[in-house]
């Protein structure tokens, strides 16, 4: 639904609280600058199907942008403020945002001259002055609030970095409709399954520009629920939010959970759990003795899904289920169909490992502006079968067991980091001959990035070249994204013709 809905009922109850500076915004106040900034958006001509993007940190204002644009049939991207400048500009200029809106101490992430971004025609900068940039609360406030006469229903467009590295976007179908009468796919699933409604107090300790918790955030909204959001995760902070505001639902990566169980006894023992009804993780695999853990502390309220940004499909378990079937990411049949497929695309039985396609009635979306990756996650037989390309198998009883990540995608803190990107970069380096980036095992982080590097003829692998390489590599991609460390080799394992090996030199570094 929409958080217009409530402005009638509950006008004055918070929406979004921010805990680091006490602001909160209201229902009717998300209403009525999401409204204006709607006018606006409209008054410079953005017609639906067109894109805004917003450059920010954990901002009440992402989600005035985000209502604004659901509320206008736009698409709205969320830009992570962690890239390089150039990064950034790709992802800005790839959507084709006519309006970029920015928060003064992200906009550092943007080129500094304004270059790079030919598409953007207007810039609204909140939380200081920006050049360039027209003041976001200035401009909201010279709009009307008057009803807008038509609200067909937007959605988000966020990105999801290929095998190349190099971003996509995730372009869904625009719901037919009018925001304040319909449901999106995500409030639809999720509602009932977790039972968010109005009595819903979940806390969101991940940055907005994930996909996951800005859509559930959205959820909360269209149920007429409160966010709690944090600026950033700390993990007593978080069972300290818990306890004081009695969240009821949360959602996290497996990292936090561990660093929750790290806090020394007396601390956790500090807090008041007992309000907390479901607490879902997602985006990376879960460690069983973790999983066991936190049931063992918080209940049986701890379910994990396992999904992407493209919304192919997913699977979900709850705590009795992974106590049952450990290992498991959960069963099919709520979003979409499970289909284990051979290299030629040939289901396979139970138990047999292949690629994991989602079977859909129809594509649930495109990549924006990309035919060729579009039609390469769809199954050769079956176009509205689509793949991440992530590798598992189902038993018996359909439960599905991931035993790969997508074309070595290495997961650290539950966000994906993409290797190409580091390896595209050390390959210029002139005291480089060959280069593999990895992902090797991190008892916090779940992976962490490590290069393997063959030195070129002549030079000798000390701990002053590593520090030159890593320095190199955080010059030119974000620094969540370069390796933290580099193995020197004599060589690495290539194919006859070439092709790295990779699993190979990850075997080597696994846990044994």
């Amino acid at each position: 639904m929409f958080p217009g809905n409530f402005v009638a009922t509950t006008p004055d109850k918070p929406a979004v609280i921010r805990p680091a500076t006490g602001e909160q915004l209201t229902y009717r106040q998300l209403d009525e600058r999401s409204l204006r900034l709607a006018h606006y958006l409209r008054g410079v001509g953005l017609c639906p199907g067109d894109h805004v993007a917003v450059v920010a940190g954990n901002d009440l204002r992402v989600l005035e942008v985000y209502w604004a644009a659901l509320r206008s049939g736009l698409y709205i991207t969320a830009v992570n403020w962690h890239l390089t400048p150039a990064e950034a500009a790709y992802v800005v200029d790839d959507c084709e945002a006519s309006v970029l809106v920015a928060s003064a101490d992200a906009v550092g992430t943007l080129p500094a001259d304004g270059g790079g971004l030919p598409k953007v025609r207007h810039r609204l900068a909140f939380g200081g002055a920006v050049d360039g940039y027209d003041d976001y609360d200035a401009v909201l406030a010279a709009q009307s609030t008057e009803p807008l006469a038509a609200q067909p229903r937007g959605q988000d467009m966020l990105y999801s970095s290929g095998t190349t590295g190099r971003p996509k976007g995730i372009e869904p179908r625009l719901p037919e409709g009018q925001v304040h009468d319909t449901m999106d796919p995500y409030t639809a699933v999720f509602a009932p399954m977790y039972g968010f409604d109005a009595d819903t107090v979940y806390l969101c300790p991940a940055p907005l520009y994930h996909a996951a918790p800005l859509r559930f955030c959205g959820t909360i909204n269209s149920v007429g629920g409160t966010v709690i959001v944090m600026d950033r995760f700390d993990a007593e902070d978080a069972l300290g939010l818990i306890e004081r505001y009695r969240v009821t639902h949360s959602q996290w990566v497996p990292t936090m959970f561990v660093r929750m169980l790290k806090l020394p006894r007396q601390v956790r023992d500090r807090y008041d759990m007992s309000s907390m009804k479901v607490a879902v993780h997602a985006a990376a695999p879960c460690p069983i003795e973790v999983k066991r853990a936190m049931i063992d502390w918080w209940g049986p309220v701890i379910h994990e899904y396992y999904a992407s940004t493209e919304g192919s499909g997913g699977t979900f378990i709850d705590s009795v289920q992974a106590l049952a079937h450990p290992g498991s990411v959960g069963r099919d049949g709520v979003m979409g169909v499970v289909r284990i497929c051979d290299d030629a695309g040939r289901e396979l039985a139970a138990g047999e490992i292949g690629t994991v396609y989602w079977e859909r009635e129809e594509l649930p979306f495109r990549y924006h502006n990309d035919p060729a990756k579009t039609a390469a996650a769809q199954h050769p037989g079956h176009p509205t079968w689509t793949t991440s390309g992530d590798i598992g198998y189902l038993d018996d009883e359909r439960y599905l067991y991931l035993t790969d990540r997508a074309a070595f995608t290495i997961i650290s803190g539950g966000v994906n980091i993409y290797p190409q990107e580091s390896e595209n970069v050390l390959t210029l380096h002139p005291k480089v001959y060959d280069v593999a980036v990895i992902g090797v095992p991190h008892e916090e982080m779940g992976e962490e990035v490590k290069a393997v590097v063959q030195l070129a003829d002549g030079v000798t692998g000390d701990a002053d070249v590593e520090r030159e390489l890593l320095d190199y590599v955080r010059e030119r991609v974000a620094h969540y994204k370069a390796p933290k460390s580099v193995d020197f080799v004599d060589a690495l394992p290539r194919t006859p013709t070439g092709k790295l090996v990779k699993h190979a030199l990850r075997a080597r570094y696994a846990v044994a």
